[in-house]
């Protein structure tokens, strides 16, 4: 998609007076997808040279905005990452070519707040925080289940930027279970339901998406029974709060969010998975 309203493309290292019709450039994938008639500058961000993934000296993973979802889907995982396998299934669940893999980024896919973006997912179902920054340098962390607060909608104010996001060492330690529902074998996410169970303190946390216009994180202190779950889903989520679109009604939305919110119940609490 050529962007014949985009006058001039900017260094992202430069520090620039924001203004109207000004967009940050990452990948590209979205902004190029379709027309954007009220963009007039981009502020492209590719030359930050940024490092896409970092262990820090506490154990946590420091995700840069750039970070590709190739970038991710590579990175070698240590073997006492638990939630390893959760990092791939989030990438597939993109169901994109491998041109998109290697251009799209963690970060462009939080600032889109779409219901089906799985870095959104992947980051909500490991108490991932954002790190924002502001056009006067000014930093400010926001945990990522409220970094979306709706369908296309964050808490980002004009002008910030989304640095990175940091995954804790203590959620990378999680057992995880994941479950996925689409209306076609190809299609888009309709629901998406990540639950972790804590190493230390056996926390369980049920954190549903896609299914809803924003990440909600259920979180029971002791393992929960089956009745425990569904009250959760029941009154955690308000009726308005399920996505309805072509790509699944709302009825079929909440139905399987209980359905696979009970199935990671048991795959979390269950050994026998009954």
């Amino acid at each position: 998609m050529d962007l014949n309203t985009v006058l001039e493309v900017r260094d992202g290292r430069r520090r620039d007076t924001w203004r109207p019709g000004d967009a940050w450039l990452g990948g590209g994938t979205y902004l190029f997808s379709e027309p954007q008639p009220h963009l007039r500058r981009l502020i492209d961000l590719s030359r930050t040279g940024w490092e896409p993934l970092e262990v820090t000296a506490a154990g946590d993973l420091e995700i840069a905005a750039t970070c590709t979802v190739a970038a991710l889907s590579r990175f070698p995982k240590p073997q006492h990452w638990t939630a390893a396998p959760l990092f791939e299934q989030c990438c597939r669940a993109f169901l994109a070519s491998w041109k998109i893999w290697n251009m799209a980024t963690f970060g462009g896919n939080l600032c889109n707040s779409l219901p089906a973006g799985p870095m959104i997912s992947l980051a909500a179902g490991l108490d991932g925080v954002c790190l924002l920054r502001a056009q006067t340098g000014a930093l400010r962390e926001v945990p990522v289940e409220r970094f979306v607060t709706g369908a296309g909608r964050n808490v980002l104010h004009p002008g910030e930027l989304l640095r990175s996001v940091t995954l804790p060492a203590r959620s990378l330690r999680a057992r995880t279970a994941f479950r996925q529902a689409s209306l076609y074998g190809l299609g888009r996410s309709g629901v998406l339901v990540i639950g972790t169970l804590d190493p230390v303190d056996g926390t369980v946390v049920i954190t549903v998406s896609a299914s809803t216009v924003r990440p909600i994180r259920l979180a029971f202190p002791v393992p929960p029974n089956a009745a425990a779950v569904r009250e959760a889903v029941e009154y955690g989520i308000e009726p308005g709060e399920y996505v309805d679109d072509i790509h699944g009604l709302p009825a079929w939305r909440r139905h399987m969010t209980f359905r696979y919110a009970e199935e990671i119940r048991r795959e979390l609490t269950e050994e026998d998975g009954r």
